[in-house]
């Protein structure tokens, strides 16, 4: 088995949130790892190791998981993170074998520039995709170069890698390039704006 993202991840013997506290206390993150109907193992990954896999592979990072001796694939199904103070501080892996396939979620990443006059509102950030666990996209590119207005992207049209589908609805409107504003009409829409607070202000001093 391949030593990439090798972490030690020692059996947590502990449960509940003053448990959990502990944990991170002793510069370690919470995990459960779960998966082919094992019973779910309480684990604690070293923080700073954890943080730098998942900075170098993404959240769909696959992890080389050594528990008491022995190695496990596992790959980072949810990462929960302080709002605030920005640690991690619970994570869910799921155990993978060589050669399988798994459904997860991918960024979308919007690349180019689309016609002139455009507008692009990307409608999604994630696309549910497909495949091998151990050759998992951590994006998925979608190139607006030259798309002119009217023209919508949708899940089922884009280009994935080999070996890879589409596992959410192929109709899902991703990306939707529409015909920018003019001045004009920016100036419009705020002289109407600006309009209606005087018609409601003016009812409001009546009543």
């Amino acid at each position: 088995m391949s030593d990439v993202n090798l972490i030690e991840a020692a059996v947590r013997t502990e449960f509940g949130k003053g448990a959990a506290r502990r944990t991170r206390r002793d510069g370690n993150v919470p995990a459960v790892l779960y998966g082919h109907h094992a019973e779910p193992q309480h684990l604690a990954l070293n923080a700073r190791a954890f943080a730098a896999i998942l900075r170098e592979n993404g959240t769909n990072a696959i992890l080389n998981l050594m528990v008491d001796g022995k190695q496990q694939l596992a790959m980072t199904k949810s990462v929960v993170v302080h709002p605030i103070r920005r640690y991690i501080e619970h994570a869910d892996l799921l155990i993978v074998q060589s050669g399988e396939r798994v459904v997860t979620d991918v960024n979308v990443i919007i690349t180019g520039d689309a016609a002139s006059g455009t507008l692009i509102t990307q409608e999604t950030s994630v696309l549910s995709i497909e495949a091998d666990a151990l050759k998992l996209p951590e994006t998925i590119e979608i190139s607006v170069e030259g798309i002119e207005p009217g023209t919508q992207i949708l899940a089922g049209t884009i280009d994935l890698p080999e070996g890879v589908t589409l596992a959410g609805d192929p109709e899902a409107l991703i990306v939707n390039v529409i015909a920018a504003p003019s001045a004009s009409q920016m100036d419009e829409d705020g002289e109407g704006t600006a309009a209606d607070a005087a018609t409601a202000e003016s009812a409001a001093e009546s009543e």
